[in-house]
């Protein structure tokens, strides 16, 4: 039977806490680099690509430094990141997100990760959870991050389905409005100052119950 309706997860704060990852690995660089950098700086990286999150964090002293230094910042952060990523395990799965995931397979509901992260594919095999997905699709796939609505409809389009029946759970802003501008109804997983637009929110992934994405789906296409 064809697939009726989806929830397109971001990976990135929603799957798993990679935020932390990513966090050690610009904070290694930016000591090294003499670039203040805290807990408050990454935290309004979320949602951005590699090269917007390091002009944010370079600020007023981005112009100090040449694009070929900028690349080569940029690929020693991803190096640090992938040499973390590579001691993941399953464990590493926030709390609820395996049991919501073999729940909507069970009702037949369509899963996609929809992620503006290139490294999206290691992160999930490192997981272990690549076999309870239909689609992924990365910043590989769409260059565009988000609020870009082009990783979504994306995901959308490999899913064959209309936005109006995905449903998307975000825990950034950006991520929020990306999926609003896709036209489809979104889940907010974090602080309400941070994810208060979406169409409904919760603090945490364990939170998200099958009848609140199940309850959307019928409001989306009633």
């Amino acid at each position: 039977m064809p697939i009726q309706h989806a929830a397109i997860f971001d990976l990135d704060g929603v799957l798993t806490d990679t935020a932390e990852l990513h966090y050690q690995s610009w904070q290694e660089l930016m000591d090294q680099l003499g670039i203040p950098f805290d807990r408050q700086v990454n935290e309004s990286l979320r949602g951005l690509s590699r090269p917007e999150s390091l002009e944010v964090i370079l600020g007023s002293r981005s112009a100090d430094f040449s694009d070929a230094w900028k690349q080569d910042i940029l690929r020693r952060k991803n190096e640090n990141y992938i040499e973390r990523v590579r001691r993941m395990t399953p464990a590493d799965l926030l709390p609820g997100v395996e049991n919501l995931l073999r729940a909507l397979r069970e009702r037949g509901v369509g899963v996609a990760v929809a992620s503006s992260s290139r490294n999206t594919g290691l992160v999930l095999e490192r997981l272990g959870i690549r076999p309870l997905l239909d689609v992924v699709v990365d910043g590989n796939d769409v260059p565009k991050s988000k609020p870009d609505p082009g990783v979504f409809l994306e995901a959308a389009r490999r899913l064959a389905l209309p936005p109006a029946r995905c449903v998307v759970i975000e825990d950034a802003a950006a991520g929020v409005e990306g999926a609003q501008r896709a036209g489809m109804r979104v889940v907010g997983v974090g602080p309400a100052e941070r994810v208060g637009k979406a169409d409904l929110v919760r603090k945490r992934v364990a939170e998200v119950g099958i009848e609140d994405l199940l309850g959307l789906f019928d409001e989306g296409t009633a």
